[in-house]
């Protein structure tokens, strides 16, 4: 059992990202937990088998520590200390996930290929949402300012809990992974694979429009000007006269489909009102309450969990503004667990972030191309992360330590 024992865990990392569509939180989680102590096992009992920090991870070991004062200084442990569990599932998961992909980095291309197959079978159930204009679960647009023919249909896919940020998110940080399709059938000079897998990537961006979620619109534009940066360094001199047409062609395209569409114009435009939008303001109001928070707990915070977080907040909120969540992923780690942890954590994604991006801009390989897909699905993720803790799902969060792996194996 101990000699296959990295099929059985590489087993475990796929089901976490095939149940993440489907099935509740928990559920993923067991997966991963199960791959956390197969990888345990195979530590202590394999001769030479070792886990080997390098700069980022000390990082993120750091983040870990003060995350852990945080518990200990919580006053509310017990709400805490679940919250303390998932971050816990989180980074085990990470560590197997490295350990498993540095014996195994032929199935790397595997791994992404389902993730982009993921986002494929997601792309079709939107679609599908999108023309049945499925009925909202809860309040997910302020139509107060909109005429009828304005009003989005959002799609919300099958994950649960049932919600089209929270779809957004997911299927921004899936993006990426779709050119997979692209890149190795582009090497071996298969064309026709290529261009259906690009159709692909086409048509998850179109669901990432067809969930309404503005952050998550923000987070594509990111993407796609890393992709056209990353895309232009790598073509020959011959092509890049080209490239810069296509690009423009479509720019000019999007903005026309931008204007033409009434429920997409509107969508896009309500980020730049503020207060004018409920949704906006009730964000605002949040960031003001939670500052508050941060500023009374700034060393240790109040401890983690989403738990712990909303009877914290109730006695700062604003009557009538309620919240799950900070709705900025940088000001929650803030208020859970200080301002140690927050630059830890940073300090964590720039070293990976820095170390992928310098050796992309030095070389042109098969290595380069992961590279760019975890690069560019992170970027999304972090962006999005400023207006919305759907970061902080499984569903999200596994993909998240799926690319951040990727960095820390291949650098």
């Amino acid at each position: 059992m101990l000699q296959n024992i990295d099929y059985a865990i590489g087993f475990c990392i796929f089901c976490v990202i095939v149940c993440s569509l489907i099935a509740p939180s928990d559920n993923i989680g067991y997966f991963a937990l199960i791959s956390i102590f197969l990888t345990a096992v195979k530590l202590i009992t394999k001769p030479n088998e070792q886990f080997l920090m390098n700069r980022a991870d000390k990082f993120l070991l750091l983040y870990f520590i003060f995350v852990l004062i945080s518990l200990a200084g919580s006053s509310l442990f017990y709400l805490s200390l679940k919250g303390f569990f998932k971050t816990l599932t989180y980074l085990g998961f990470y560590i197997s996930f490295i350990h498993y992909l540095k014996d195994n980095r032929g199935m790397l291309k595997y791994i992404l290929l389902t993730i982009g197959l993921s986002a494929l079978s997601q792309d079709f159930v939107a679609v599908q949402q999108n023309f049945q204009s499925v009925s909202e679960i809860s309040g997910w647009q302020d139509m107060s300012r909109l005429n009828p023919e304005e009003v989005m249909t959002r799609v919300y896919g099958t994950l649960k809990p049932y919600n089209p940020n929270l779809f957004g998110g997911y299927m921004l940080s899936v993006l990426p992974a779709t050119l997979i399709a692209v890149f190795l059938p582009l090497r071996n000079k298969h064309y026709k694979t290529a261009f259906i897998g690009f159709l692909c990537f086409i048509m998850t961006c179109i669901t990432v429009i067809l969930t309404g979620c503005r952050g998550a619109y923000v987070g594509l534009f990111v993407e796609l000007i890393l992709l056209s940066i990353f895309t232009y360094k790598m073509l020959s001199p011959l092509y890049k006269k080209i490239y810069k047409a296509f690009l423009t062609f479509v720019s000019l395209i999007t903005f026309f489909v931008v204007i033409i569409l009434p429920p997409l114009r509107a969508r896009i435009f309500s980020i730049f009102a503020f207060r004018g939008d409920s949704s906006n303001s009730f964000r605002f109001n949040v960031y003001n309450s939670c500052m508050q928070i941060f500023k009374d707990n700034w060393l240790l915070g109040i401890g983690c969990g989403n738990q712990n977080f909303r009877e914290i907040y109730g006695l700062y909120m604003k009557t009538g503004f309620d919240a799950l969540s900070a709705y900025n992923i940088y000001l929650e780690t803030a208020v859970e667990s200080g301002i140690f942890a927050l630059l830890s954590f940073l300090a964590f994604l720039y070293q990976n972030l820095s170390n992928a991006i310098k050796y992309i801009s030095r070389k042109c390989n098969i290595k380069s191309l992961y590279l760019i897909i975890a690069v560019v699905s992170l970027a999304g993720m972090l962006v999005h992360g400023f207006v919305d803790t759907v970061f902080f799902r499984p569903q999200i969060q596994f993909i998240f330590w799926i690319m951040i792996g990727i960095i820390r194996v291949l650098i």
